[in-house]
């Protein structure tokens, strides 16, 4: 290394090796050092001696409790990044061949100072240390998201205490240190999709990494334990994939989420197979998530209230949802996804995986919007299905109003009408059941698809429970009660 013109050298014994130290004379202003003697560069023009590693650990310790300030200014980098002191430019080849001596510090410390720097003026505040989300065990929910300059912060969540669908949420408080909390509840035990909202903005929980996709967008999720069919419990756990398939009737790629029973990959025997669809804010994403309904086939089979069986999440939506007419309209969906489902979906399923191909091995389902789903691929395949759940849906506008616009039940009979008149095809039907809350917006829609459907001979099981339209319903109740009703008899 060539010596720096108007900088004095002074010899110091190198440690074990042929090293020779090179200490130039401190250079800082007092500004930056109490002693002249307290900084020094040791540059060695042979190998680092890297078990010294431990006390640079220590030597720059000290320092960083000497400054309180960075000893290079923002701009003091050349082009190619490397960092100058005083203006002499230190290489980082120099900089990894550090030697020390028992009483100098390297200014190559202070080069590793000044990039990782000290407390600055003007650097944000550390958030303070909290649990974002706090259950108690009397199922009560604090709820926290640090927001200092924050002027209002809600709560959302559709399920959640004082967040209905569309309303604005429980508004937080906010403490001393910048966070905003508020506690909710008590509520069932679940799990809940929960956002916050922050000026207007709707942000996930920063803290939080489990989430749940919906239609156009992610929730954080929490869950609240005490469920009998949704906590996590010591029992054998399946697994829930998800894949990508093309699909011919689309011309596009889609997704897909599946659940397969413990021990499946060790199995040989085709397996009883149903088809799980989604509502309209959600996505194929959903059951598993929110719905946990991988969890909940883990703890019906392994109590042994249901068969193993392969449950299969498909994307209910193809395309941009909108509730009004016109455009990819709800009604253009449900004719796209019938294909999809037909033409597509369940042949690859059945190529992939060892689905049973007898009617009284095949069961599809729905919530909400994938209710309607079910009834429309189920009662237009009607010997392919030996058992159809329908949760919180029925056939939409079949009272002339709501969802689907007016698609009375006579209209819709006179459409189905081979299909509803054949006596053999509901021979072979096990199982035809509905279910839907009180509170639910789609009561008129459920009730009026029971009647027109049992007036057309068919056996329809009907359950009208508490509750609302919420996942409390479709996780907790309605997919654990169908799911116990599958294939019992089957052989």
């Amino acid at each position: 290394m060539g010596r720096e013109k108007g900088v004095r050298y002074q010899k110091c014994k190198a440690p074990e090796g042929p090293f020779r130290l090179l200490v130039p004379d401190p250079f800082f202003t007092n500004a930056y050092v109490k002693s002249k003697n307290a900084l020094a560069d040791s540059v060695y023009d042979n190998r680092a001696d890297k078990s010294r590693l431990p006390r640079v650990t220590n030597q720059l310790a000290s320092i960083s409790q000497m400054f309180r300030r960075p000893a290079v200014g923002p701009n003091r980098f050349d082009s190619g990044g490397v960092p100058k002191l005083s203006g002499v430019v230190l290489n980082l080849p120099e900089l990894l061949m550090v030697g020390f001596s028992s009483r100098q510090f390297p200014i190559a410390c202070l080069c590793l100072l000044a990039s990782i720097g000290t407390a600055q003026e003007g650097a944000p505040t550390r958030p303070p240390e909290f649990a974002s989300i706090e259950v108690k065990e009397d199922r009560t929910i604090t709820a926290r998201i640090w927001a200092p300059q924050a002027k209002q912060v809600r709560l959302s969540g559709s399920d959640l205490p004082g967040s209905a669908p569309f309303s604005p949420g429980t508004d937080m408080t906010q403490r001393e240190d910048g966070v905003w909390e508020t506690t909710i509840g008590p509520v069932p035990a679940g799990t809940y999709r929960y956002n916050f909202n922050v000026d207007g903005l709707s942000a996930i929980d920063p803290r939080n990494p489990v989430t749940s996709e919906s239609n156009s967008n992610t929730w954080s999720v929490l869950h609240v334990p005490g469920s009998e069919v949704s906590d996590l419990k010591d029992v054998p756990h399946g697994a829930v994939a998800q894949w990508q398939y093309f699909s011919t009737s689309l011309n596009r790629f889609r997704r897909v989420h599946v659940y397969t029973p413990p021990g499946y990959e060790l199995g040989g025997e085709p397996l009883p197979v149903l088809y799980l669809l989604h509502g309209a804010m959600d996505s194929d994403a959903s059951w598993s998530s929110v719905g946990r309904a991988g969890i909940v086939m883990d703890n019906l089979i392994a109590s042994g209230k249901a068969k193993p069986m392969i449950v299969v999440m498909p994307m209910g939506h193809t395309g941009p949802f909108t509730m009004g007419p016109g455009g990819n309209s709800l009604q253009n969906q449900m004719s796209e996804f019938q294909k999809d489902f037909v033409n597509d979906l369940r042949p690859q399923v059945e190529q992939r995986y060892r689905v049973s191909n007898k009617r009284e091995h095949r069961a599809i389902a729905g919530l909400s919007m994938g209710g309607a789903q079910t009834l429309e691929v189920a009662v237009n395949n009607l010997g392919d299905y030996g058992y159809i759940g329908v949760f919180s849906s029925g056939v939409f506008g079949i009272t002339g109003t709501g969802p689907g616009g007016n698609n009375s039940g006579t209209k819709w009979e006179e459409m189905h009408a081979a299909v509803l008149d054949d006596v053999e095809l509901k021979k072979g039907l096990r199982l035809m059941w509905f279910a839907t809350g009180k509170e639910d917006f789609l009561l008129a829609t459920t009730q009026e698809t029971v009647r027109v459907l049992k007036a057309r001979g068919f056996d329809v099981q009907y359950e009208e429970t508490d509750g609302g339209h919420t996942w409390i319903k479709w996780r907790e109740h309605y997919l654990p009660t169908f799911a116990q009703l599958l294939f019992q008899d089957a052989h």
